[in-house]
């Protein structure tokens, strides 16, 4: 790892692997519930699937390309791709330890137990025979199942299949089909239950139907580059070269094939040619792949093996206030989900909809729901009569489908949609309404730290601010007629914009504790954000520390910042809390020599973000919401139970201490849960 790791900089691809470890260690930790755990487990599934699917097909388009522009993307990208290799054959080996010495003995404690097809009782088999001849059978091409060693083989883009050897040159693939459920459960007449996945009812019959053959079946699985790999952005219409490039994802290139590490060598060497792989794209696993599935496990027993509930609680604006402008009027609202419900922000659009003095609403959107009460307000203020713009960022990867889906119904309606910037993402999560009050212009604006989707706001925890605030608003306005061709620049005082104003502003605020340090006063900076990457600004962090500022930081994801080095960054401690809510809010406060500026908003700190987004940060002005987020914070900074330190190895030891336990999302929970309705 000497190559890519050393004091100044942790590899960001390796500090993403760390934190899907820390997802593993979730689904170690038997302070959770047992079918929380297998949720976890599923998750560091899908993540590691995105990840090769994503990083490592961008790592190996960076080697096609000349020396020189290479050595400017990154160092060494083979180098690069072996040491990810290593690192995930790890996890994976973790992985299947966990599952196979802690999960499926734990579910043998709740009565449940998870068998392979060896371990079918007589009565099982007949089971396993009729569920294969009535549900399986016929969606299994057994005819053209068997190849030979000179045959091309293509498999589907993250879909499980098996695979069996017959001879030196003659093998078999069999798909596991997806449109059934992965798990089938056998029928008890007591409070004990068999499950199986259906891969082993399915090797069970083919070993049945195909008993002339000594065969024996391994997982495989192949994630395909997921990159829609548009030539030009900045001539034609983008949208519908996206919407022509979407398809490709399921037949682009391999840049992993999973497979059972039990495979004999000589078939692995058979199979890398028919799939057209090398060996830098096998990683070994266990018996099962696509362990996202467990999502969907099934629970037949009458237990409660869940966290408990922790239904949103509502806010105090919708007990007080019969209308949202009303409210807001009166003073800036601050929502904080999943903790609060994310119904205000539906009822405010809502509201705006069917409200004959509003006139404009202009929104940007990144990740759509499928289904949205938010959304089908937009399309009613549409159809309405109101003018309304949004602005729908469709290179949102993997949610594409459903930002075109949204952008056709809410023009149909009658809204002006523009989709995405050549060249840049707009990641903001802003929204902007006039009414017209007895001839004046009343302006609004949200500004969040989360994506407009109601399924999210559930899972994610985020931060989102409604104000009337004069200065405020006509600076989002500003950043939506950029949007539309209007402005070039939005010149703005209150908020930070990226890409013009965000970086310099936020190197002003880190160079202003500099200089309190350096004259002897408190100097300190709290920052939360999901990733620290960005280069220049992780080296101001470092000069900060040397010259005595005290940096806090919470990240929850990639951090490429290397902390406790001595006369570098010994100043600066750091911790990622991983529980049930996926943290997401960004958070900045600077000690400003005691009188603190805090920021909300949609920006990390990585190169993305601060210089090829449009991202949007707001100070938080209102007394009320500010100390609400600084008790927050001083929550998360606090949490024992669920916090991990990010040191320099990132090695993920929880935080330890002789204080109280706090778990700081329950804790949160609870903070909210006492506010006065």
């Amino acid at each position: 790892m000497a190559s890519l790791y050393n004091n100044k900089y942790y590899h960001r691809d390796l500090s993403w692997l760390r934190f899907n470890h820390r997802v593993l260690q979730e689904m170690a930790d038997k302070r959770n519930p047992l079918y929380e755990r297998i949720k976890f487990m599923a998750i560091f599934s899908s993540n590691l699937d995105e990840f090769f699917r994503v990083r490592v097909s961008d790592i190996r388009q960076i080697k096609a390309l000349d020396k020189p522009l290479r050595k400017k993307l990154i160092t060494k990208p083979n180098a690069v791709l072996k040491e990810l290799k290593v690192q995930v054959d790890k996890l994976q080996e973790e992985f299947g330890d966990i599952f196979e010495n802690q999960i499926i003995p734990d579910l043998k404690q709740e009565g449940i137990s998870l068998i392979k097809y060896k371990d079918f009782t007589k009565e099982q088999k007949k089971v396993a025979e009729a569920h294969f001849e009535k549900a399986l059978k016929h969606k299994i091409d057994l005819k053209n199942s068997y190849f030979t060693s000179k045959d091309a083989v293509f498999v589907e883009n993250e879909s499980s299949y098996i695979t069996a050897s017959i001879s030196k040159t003659k093998f078999q693939v069999v798909q596991i089909p997806k449109d059934e459920p992965r798990f089938f459960v056998f029928p008890s007449d007591d409070n004990t239950y068999a499950i199986t996945f259906i891969d082993d009812i399915i090797k069970y019959n083919l070993y049945r139907i195909q008993s002339d053959l000594d065969l024996s079946y391994y997982a495989i699985k192949i994630s395909r580059d997921a990159e829609l790999y548009i030539e030009d952005e900045f001539s034609g219409n983008l949208m519908e070269k996206i919407k022509e490039s979407l398809p490709k994802r399921e037949t682009g290139q391999a840049t992993r094939i999973l497979i059972d590490k039990r495979m004999p060598q000589a078939f692995q060497n058979v199979l890398k040619k028919a799939l057209d792989v090398s060996h830098a794209d096998i990683v070994l696993g266990g018996t099962y792949h696509n362990f996202r599935d467990f999502f969907k496990f099934p629970n037949p027993t009458k237990k409660d093996l869940y966290f408990e509930e922790l239904p949103p609680l509502p806010h105090p604006v919708t007990s007080n206030y019969d209308s949202m402008f009303e409210a807001i009027d009166e003073k800036d609202q601050l929502m904080h989900f999943p903790y609060q419900s994310f119904d205000p922000v539906i009822k405010l659009m809502e509201e705006a909809a069917d409200d004959p003095s509003v006139k404009v609403i202009k929104m940007t959107m990144y990740r759509l729901a499928d289904e949205s009460r938010l959304n089908s307000a937009i399309a009613r203020a549409a159809k309405n009569g109101k003018k309304v713009v949004v602005f729908i960022e469709v290179k949102a990867r993997f949610d594409e489908h459903n930002n075109l889906k949204w952008g056709e119904i809410f023009k149909e309606n009658g809204a002006e949609v523009l989709y995405s910037y050549p060249g840049i993402k707009v990641h903001s999560k802003v929204f902007y309404i006039e009414r017209e009050i007895e001839g004046n212009t009343k302006t609004y604006c949200y500004i969040g730290t989360g994506n407009f989707n109601e399924k999210t706001a559930e899972l994610y925890t985020d931060f989102g601010l409604m104000t009337a605030h004069k200065k405020i608003t006509q600076e989002i306005n500003k950043i939506f007629l950029v949007l539309e061709g209007i402005f070039i620049v939005p010149k703005a005082k209150k908020l930070l914009v990226s890409p013009f104003t965000m970086r310099y502003k936020f190197v002003s605020l880190v160079e202003n504790e500099i200089l309190a340090a350096q004259a002897g006063k408190e100097a300190y900076i709290i920052m939360k954000m999901n990733s620290l990457q960005d280069k220049n600004m992780i080296k101001l962090l470092y000069e900060a520390s040397q010259k005595g500022v005290q940096i806090r930081l919470l990240v929850r994801g990639i951090c490429s910042l290397v902390p406790g080095i001595k006369g570098q960054s010994e100043n600066i401690y750091i911790t990622s809390i991983l529980d049930r809510f996926l943290e997401h809010g960004r958070i900045y406060i600077f000690g400003n020599g005691g009188e603190e500026k805090m920021y909300i908003g949609s920006a990390d700190w990585m190169t993305r973000n601060l210089s090829h987004r449009i991202e949007v940060v707001t100070p938080i002005l209102d007394p009320d919401h500010f100390k609400t987020i600084r008790d927050v914070i001083d929550i998360q900074l606090k949490d024992n139970v669920k916090a991990r330190i990010i040191d320099a190895e990132q090695t993920n030891a929880y935080v330890k201490n002789d204080e109280p336990e706090i778990r700081s999302q329950y804790a949160t929970y609870d903070y909210f849960k006492n506010i006065k309705q």
